[in-house]
């Protein structure tokens, strides 16, 4: 067999009604069989979902890794990459279910060429339910979905995934890597190898997983795209939004401790649409609070009269803390206390894990929205937040 031009990766666990639907809009695509391997990373031993692969076993090559290990999805795509022999690999998840052209047309527009980018695909219907809980779901035959699938390559699809609406236009010029959504997205098997693009296992349950995937991938030079000629179709299933929060807020500390970046922060408390707006007016607020073109403000932990203290606010200079009486009352001043390149919008530390966090006193520069915010990030953070006249909220 000679190499196919697609591996179509798939995590899973207990989704058996999603993914039989996966795999028969998979057996309909238009392009060559041959071209296809569908490589699956199952996390459960089920002889239900072994007795669905043979139902499908003259009409797609299906190549299952299991484990029988607690869910985590960045896992379960790990292990299926590894046994992955396409060109191109397409991640997609259980619930979704792709046109009969999908797979020709993103290989035709998008990869014929060797084309090295990185395709964040559509996601039709996701957008209506991913706010929302959902407690049971009816299953629906594959003759149902066929008729919608194929009837959308008959549509104008524009509008259809809120990420192609022109709110997003100058959010996704930006951030483009915000948006790679792991619920389809495509990207030549070379890069990822070459660049070790494997998603992280340290995110446990849902979060943005995808989001820290695609901003490594744009790190390499690779484009981040979201075109509409490329989409699927998000089945339904069952969501619980509150657990949903639990580990998103737990992830987004992670992710935030692996890459302590402004935007990051401003998305955290703001959202990513107004991170936008605003970015370039807190860059221009947080350089006047630190003195000006070459310092930043930034974050030190620490020990002050062995009480353990955050100090929000430090000015730096190409990373490296300025002096200050602030520093100078650390209980170890020997060496160059770290410095996370924070603001302070966002922490990376858990809730009330912090004793103290003082507040320093260019944050009372900035402007009242912007203050406030850290005020409210120290005071999530820490048991005891102080802060000079003039910091304090509004």
């Amino acid at each position: 067999m000679g190499t196919p031009k697609f591996s179509v990766v798939i995590p899973y666990k207990q989704r058996l009604d999603n993914i039989g639907l996966a795999f028969a809009a998979l057996a309909d695509q238009t392009l060559d069989r041959s071209d296809i391997e569908v490589v699956v990373g199952a996390l459960e031993y089920a002889p239900e979902y072994t007795a669905l692969c043979r139902e499908y076993a003259d009409r797609l090559r299906i190549v299952t890794v299991t484990a029988d290990v607690p869910w985590n999805l960045s896992h379960a795509r790990n292990l299926a990459v590894a046994q992955a022999t396409g060109e191109v690999l397409v991640f997609l998840d259980a619930d979704m279910m792709l046109p009969p052209g999908c797979l020709e047309n993103l290989y035709t527009r998008h990869y014929a060429h060797r084309q090295n980018v990185c395709i964040a695909g559509g996601m039709i219907g996701y957008d209506d339910v991913a706010e929302r809980d959902i407690d049971t779901v009816t299953a629906l035959p594959y003759s149902h979905y066929r008729t919608i699938l194929a009837q959308l390559e008959q549509t104008d699809v524009s509008g259809m995934d809120e990420r192609w609406s022109p709110a997003y236009r100058s959010p996704i010029a930006r951030f483009p890597w915000v948006y790679a959504r792991g619920g389809f997205l495509a990207l030549p098997a070379a890069t990822l190898r070459r660049h070790g693009l494997h998603f992280d296992e340290g995110f446990d349950g849902w979060g943005p997983e995808d989001q820290e995937w695609g901003l490594r991938v744009a790190a390499t030079g690779t484009p981040v795209l979201l075109p509409q000629d490329v989409y699927g179709v998000h089945l339904p299933h069952a969501r619980d939004i509150s657990a949903n929060g639990v580990t998103a807020g737990v992830n987004n500390k992670y992710y935030l401790a692996k890459w302590p970046r402004l935007d990051l922060e401003l998305a955290l408390a703001f959202g990513w649409l107004e991170a936008d707006r605003i970015y370039q007016e807190v860059e221009r607020e947080l350089a006047a609070a630190a003195g000006g073109e070459g310092r930043a403000l930034g974050a030190v932990r620490g020990t002050v009269n062995g009480t353990d203290v955050l100090l929000l606010g430090v000015v730096t200079a190409d990373g490296v803390p300025l002096p200050s009486p602030d520093l100078d009352a650390l209980d170890d001043t020997r060496a160059l206390p770290a410095v996370l390149p924070l603001a302070g919008f966002g922490l990376p530390h858990p809730d009330g894990s912090v004793e103290e966090c003082r507040i320093l006193p260019p944050v009372a520069a900035l402007g009242a929205r912007y203050r406030d915010a850290i005020l409210r990030e120290a005071e999530r953070v820490a048991r005891k937040v102080t802060a000079p006249a003039g910091a304090a909220r509004g």
